[in-house]
Order: C-alpha cells, then sequence, then structure tokens
C-alpha cells in the first residue's frame, strides 16, 4: 500500500477518495486544509488534522504521494498553486482514474490527473497534469487538453478540440470539432461553442458568446 495525503477536504477530495479506494493500491494518512475548522474532523474516514504547512514535515517522514482534492468552479488557478506547491516540495501526485471510465489505449495521460465515472477519452487525446475529465463527460479523438483544465460532469468535446491550460469547460457544455479554446478562459454551463475562444474570457449562451473578461 503506497501512503497518500489529499490536498483539500470538499466535496471533490470525497470523490477522489473514493475512486483511489476502487483503485486499491492506497493508504489514507490524512487531509491538510488551510480551514481550521475542518481540523479534527473526518472526510469519508479520513481524518483533517491541519494546513499545507505540514508538508515538508511529512514528507521529512517519508510520505512521497499527494492528491489534489481541490476541484474547481470556473476558477482554476488555486489548485494550479496548490499542485505547483505540492510538487515542489517534491510529492508525486497522484492519478485517480475511475474504474469505469472508456479510455482509448492511443490517449496520452499526464500526472494528478483525474477522471470520474463514465467518461469516455477516445483515440489520440492528450490530458496534461492535473486535469480533471468530470462524470460522463466525453472528450473524443485528437483533442488536447492542456495543463491543470477541467471538463466539468457531461460536457462534451467533439474531435480536435484544444483546451488551454487552466480553462474550464462548464456543466454540459458542447464543443464543436476543431475549435481552440484559449488559456484561462470559462465556458459556461449548457453553452454551445462554435467559434474559437481566446485567452482569459468568460463565454455563454447557445450559441456561445463573449460575456466578459475572466478572473485572474
Amino acid at each position: 500500500m503506497i501512503p497518500v495525503i489529499g490536498l483539500g477536504a470538499g466535496g471533490h477530495a470525497k470523490v477522489v477518495i473514493e475512486i483511489l479506494r476502487l483503485i486499491g493500491n492506497y493508504e489514507f494518512i490524512g487531509l491538510l486544509d488551510p480551514k481550521n475548522d475542518l481540523w479534527g474532523t473526518y472526510v469519508l474516514d479520513v481524518p483533517v488534522f491541519g494546513d499545507d504547512d505540514l508538508l515538508p514535515a511529512l514528507y521529512e517522514k517519508g510520505i512521497r504521494h499527494a492528491f489534489i482534492g481541490l476541484g474547481s468552479t470556473g476558477d482554476t488557478i488555486p489548485r494550479k498553486k496548490l499542485y505547483d506547491k505540492v510538487c515542489g516540495f517534491g510529492f508525486h501526485v497522484v492519478t485517480a482514474i475511475h474504474p469505469k471510465v472508456i479510455i482509448s489505449p492511443s490517449v496520452r495521460i499526464g500526472a494528478g490527473v483525474t477522471i470520474m465515472a463514465g467518461a469516455i477519452i477516445n483515440a489520440s487525446a492528450r490530458l496534461g497534469n492535473n486535469v480533471i475529465v468530470n462524470t460522463g463527460a466525453i472528450v473524443e479523438h485528437d483533442c488536447i487538453i492542456e495543463d491543470h483544465a477541467h471538463i466539468a460532469t457531461g460536457a462534451k468535446l467533439a474531435s480536435t478540440v484544444f483546451v488551454g491550460e487552466g480553462s474550464h469547460i462548464g456543466i454540459g457544455a458542447s464543443i464543436r470539432q476543431c475549435i481552440r479554446i484559449g488559456r484561462y478562459s470559462v465556458i459556461g454551463a449548457g453553452a454551445a461553442v462554435t467559434n474559437d475562444v481566446p485567452d482569459g474570457v468568460v463565454v455563454a449562451g447557445v450559441p456561445a458568446r463573449f460575456l466578459r473578461e475572466a478572473k485572474r
């Protein structure tokens, strides 16, 4: 069994804990979260016992594996910062892939990726580090999903879609084939994207239209 520490103690952590339990190779040491009112509580029987300041001590004790239990609801930057922080201390960020997914053997998957139940990822797609592909999402062949992006529940990416670093594709959104989504942009829930989206913007609607600059 591989000892593992989790970063974050919310709903996303619950999902990752259950996926790693299904995989069966990990022993949960505990969870770290900046909210001190959570310290001393449990998330699915895993104790929350402090914040990120404990990472160096845990590393010194021989813990080498971590998972990112912080999700994202449009703003992926906090998750990216946490990933970078954990890696900076020398931890290996584990990948959590639910057993009930469909992934082509030609897919390339980076470090620390979370892929949830019912997701489908087809031939020659590429997922960067710290990517989330949420429940029931579809990533078609030859898509490229860059680091720290989040493909939310039920989103559908047609073939050869490019999703830039840190972008968030909202729940139920649909992206037409060959579309390019810029870095750190947000696609609203249920949007239908039929044109390229630049860096750092929020789009929504059917068809998707510019709403505002994204928060950075």
